[in-house]
């Protein structure tokens, strides 16, 4: 602009905007400033994924080859999804797996039959999971959703399909544990249809396969329609050129530093490679196959475990290599920038304008979160449960996130921000344990996702202000009106059901209107002061405040208690 700065923080409090000398300011404060100025302005979007996709190499048709299908099993919890994929690799991988579950998303290359080849994802099978289900739609070819033959379609079930339709990706349909007794394969067909996914044999178009991972019954039928319809899409890469993939799953690992699953898609990826992956450079220092073999090259449709990353990618990330490595670390420091601005404008907007002034209403408590784990994947799909359990009332508020273990720097961000850690798979070093007692920080370990959410689910429910809830504990009908001048006025009144207490909150009702609320301050029988009167008996009431009393009013006696709220009561 050839302007100095100090006219533009001038002209910026004309506009109502308080700038600093040092500030990075957004677009839209650079174009309003501008206009200002009468001078244009154009945007240089250099560092996003698409403009770094318009300079990739031209593919020449006759380089394309055959590749193998990408595969992603989806399905509800215990339905079988990984006891199919370790009967096709015939190997135990269920095995200690807390609760059954898959925790984290891995990739396995299988050979067929004629030197065909599939790559599996396996994606956990667990609602709260939906970022990673919804990451590997995005990166496969086919889905295969498993349902178990004696349980029916259930909610995991259908949000797979929903990703499936959503992304545009064929499906098959994994009818297991049809060796049960109580399977019903027929009653799976119908709720299936019901779902929007019609079979062949009711005359749509998704193949059915009926299985047993137990008994391995029918799972080679399974990976021949997997090979039916890749060949139908019929799927193609090259090996020529630069390689390009996606992060599938990405870790920090206590020997060898950042590491990541990437499924490539493109090119052929080698020893020495540089790229860009999301906001991180790096350089391929070593790779190793599904097989724990070390490699020196992978190619389309190849999960490879790459070491060499300068931080720990995102699951999701595009991977792409490039030749100069000055231009990577260019762009890596430039997405960096991007990020923490972006980030920072982001806790801005939530702290300050949103979460603050619900806060000074009364309207909103929050839970402040920390949530470290052992993978990138788990982190956010976490992050992405907890979210959901939030309400207009309580909310989760993630303070920070990361991979490795709970240190004293996260130690210190709770005391500050009165949060509770969260470690998943993961444990806190001696000094942060240390450090916890001290500072008085909850950290709280957990294996299985299920009860980590069930636990912050329960303390946001602590944060909920209790329902008031009115016991009625006797009513009595005003028959006639005494006005005593001493006393003032005295309700004669027949108790008709319950009991009336002294001292006991009343409501008096007036046509089944409520005119008053107060306290029944005196209660007698004949002459004598008492307690409380019994059903069926008369009595002597007045009433602090009132004494306005119509014959057939009706005098409510009741008590008020607390009752714990749920959530779902909070959303209604």
């Amino acid at each position: 602009l050839d302007v100095p700065s100090t006219d533009i923080i001038a002209k910026g409090m004309g506009l109502g905007l308080m700038l600093t000398i040092n500030q990075r300011l957004d677009w839209d404060t650079i174009e309003l400033l501008c206009a200002e100025y009468d001078m244009e302005v154009k945007k240089l979007e250099e560092y996003t994924e698409e403009i770094l996709n318009e300079t990739e190499e031209e593919i020449d048709e006759k380089d394309l080859t055959e590749r193998a299908p990408v595969v992603t099993v989806m399905g509800h919890v215990d339905h079988g999804k990984t006891s199919i994929l370790d009967t096709i690799r015939n190997s135990r991988v269920v095995d200690g797996e807390s609760g059954g579950i898959t925790q984290h998303i891995g990739a396995y290359s299988v050979d067929v039959s004629n030197g065909k080849r599939i790559t599996f994802l396996d994606t956990p099978g667990h609602e709260a999971f939906t970022a990673m289900r919804a990451r590997g739609a995005q990166v496969t070819d086919i889905v295969v959703i498993v349902v178990a033959a004696d349980d029916g379609v259930m909610p995991q079930t259908k949000e797979a399909i929903s990703h499936a339709h959503a992304a545009g990706v064929p499906i098959i349909v994994a009818i297991n544990k049809i060796d049960k007794p109580e399977s019903d394969p027929e009653r799976v067909i119908r709720e299936l249809s019901e779902n929007n996914v019609l079979v062949e044999d009711w005359g749509g178009k998704v193949q059915c396969v009926k299985v047993s991972a137990k008994q391995n019954i029918n799972i080679d039928k399974l990976l021949e329609s997997i090979l039916l319809e890749a060949e139908v899409l019929e799927l193609k890469s090259t090996k020529k050129g630069l390689a390009r993939g996606v992060v599938i799953e990405s870790r920090l690992d206590k020997g060898l530093g950042p590491i990541a699953t990437v499924l490539i898609q493109r090119g052929t990826l080698k020893i020495g490679d540089p790229f860009i992956c999301g906001r991180f450079a790096g350089r391929v220092r070593a790779m190793i196959n599904d097989q724990g073999e070390r490699i020196k090259e992978a190619y389309p449709a190849d999960p490879v475990q790459i070491q060499g990353f300068d931080d720990v990618p995102q699951a999701g990330d595009h991977f792409i290599c490039m030749d100069d490595e000055r231009e990577v670390k260019r762009i890596a420091t430039e997405r960096q920038r991007i990020h923490r601005e972006q980030e920072f404008r982001s806790y801005s907007l939530q702290t300050l304008d949103e979460i603050g002034r619900q806060i000074k209403d009364g309207r909103t408590k929050e839970l402040a979160l920390i949530i470290k784990g052992d993978v990138d994947g788990s982190i956010e799909a976490l992050a992405d449960a907890f979210m959901k359990l939030s309400t207009k009332e309580v909310a989760v508020k993630v303070i920070h996130k990361g991979i490795g273990m709970i240190n004293e720097t996260d130690i210190n961000l709770a005391s500050a921000s009165r949060a509770v850690i969260i470690g998943f798979h993961v444990n806190a070093t001696a000094k942060a344990l240390e450090a916890a007692k001290e500072l008085k920080v909850e950290i709280r370990n957990y294996t299985i996702i299920y009860d980590a959410v069930d636990d912050v689910k329960a303390a946001l429910e602590g944060l909920l202000e209790p329902e008031k809830i009115r016991e009625v504990m006797g009513e009595a009908e005003v028959r006639q009106i005494i006005k005593i001048s001493r006393i003032g006025t005295v309700a004669g009144s027949f108790v008709t059901s319950g009991k009336m207490i002294r001292n006991a909150q009343i409501r008096i009702l007036r046509n089944k209107e409520e005119i008053y609320q107060g306290y029944l301050s005196s209660l007698k029988r004949f002459k004598d002061d008492v307690k409380e009167v019994q059903e069926g008996y008369e009595c002597g009431i007045t009433i602090d405040g009132f004494d306005a009393f119509h014959e057939g009013d009706i005098i409510e006696c009741y008590k008020e208690k607390s009752v714990r709220r749920t959530l779902e009561d909070a959303t209604k």
